[in-house]
């Protein structure tokens, strides 16, 4: 099965991205070769206190930056606010942004990057760290709060076992490329996402905290926190959470055609995998 972990000893270091202060360490977890929609890539970052990446904009593409702990000041559009983890933040195509650690403590970061069709990652740096600028309530940008609080409970997702927790925190709507949503859920022990097909739509899972065992085109194995696992269209793929803890996840996707969606269920609960 073709997963990506995050891993400490796979972290390289990038020193002044985009013009930002100091350095962070990240993994680049899937390029766009991993993908058949226009899917550009899927990293994940530690940034230490003191270290950020610069603001920018692109034209071309969109990025999501994703705080998955601590907190961070992040810019947008020239307006800076301080986020608590978990927090998602959409970076629109034309829109600028930026992210800097004012904290004394590491902050777990992932970045994905969606272009329309032939399209191309591009990028203008300003030349500006966004450091000691002056602070705007949060309500002046979009953010996308991962909360369990605000989780719905629904029943036989895709077929599966039990009950799953969930909300879509941005919907297609919210872009301007082919990206399709970015899902929040919680799978609690014993539930499932059941087995389940996508012909228009391209998802990636991204396994936040806990662990269970992910089937993708009838291979299973063993996920836990900071993997991401492609599921490329027409494939098949579930979860199921065999552990006594519970499992939280994002569910990324990304159409081949704007807007457009499908579901095939497999009947198939994934509990005897």
């Amino acid at each position: 099965m073709r997963i990506a972990r995050a891993l400490p000893e796979a972290l390289h270091e990038a020193k002044g991205a985009h013009g930002g202060a100091g350095h962070l360490r990240f993994q680049g977890l899937w390029d766009k070769d991993a993908f058949q929609t226009p899917w550009l890539f899927v990293h994940y970052a530690v940034i230490p206190p003191g270290g950020g990446i610069g603001h920018h904009r692109h034209d071309d593409c969109e990025e999501m930056f994703t705080i998955l702990d601590n907190a961070a000041q992040f810019t947008h559009n020239g307006r800076t606010v301080e986020i608590i983890g978990g927090a998602t933040v959409p970076c629109r195509k034309g829109e600028s942004h930026a992210i800097y650690n004012h904290t004394d403590r590491d902050t777990r970061f992932l970045n994905f990057c969606v272009v329309n069709p032939g399209g191309v990652y591009d990028c203008t740096d300003f030349g500006d760290p966004r450091v000691g600028v002056p602070l705007e309530s949060t309500d002046r940008l979009p953010v996308g709060r991962l909360e369990r609080t605000l989780l719905k409970r629904d029943t036989g997702v895709h077929g599966g076992n039990g009950e799953v927790w969930h909300r879509e925190v941005w919907s297609w709507q919210d872009f301007r490329t082919h990206w399709g949503f970015v899902g929040h859920a919680l799978v609690p022990p014993g539930s499932s996402i059941g087995y389940h097909r996508h012909d228009t739509i391209e998802e990636c899972y991204i396994i936040m905290s806990g662990s269970g065992r992910m089937t993708v085109d009838d291979e299973t194995v063993e996920v836990s926190q900071d993997t991401a696992i492609p599921n490329r269209l027409g494939g098949s793929h579930g979860l199921y959470n065999h552990t006594d803890a519970v499992l939280e996840l994002l569910v990324m996707g990304v159409c081949i055609e704007r807007g457009k969606f499908d579901r095939t269920d497999l009947e198939d609960d994934l509990t005897k995998r």
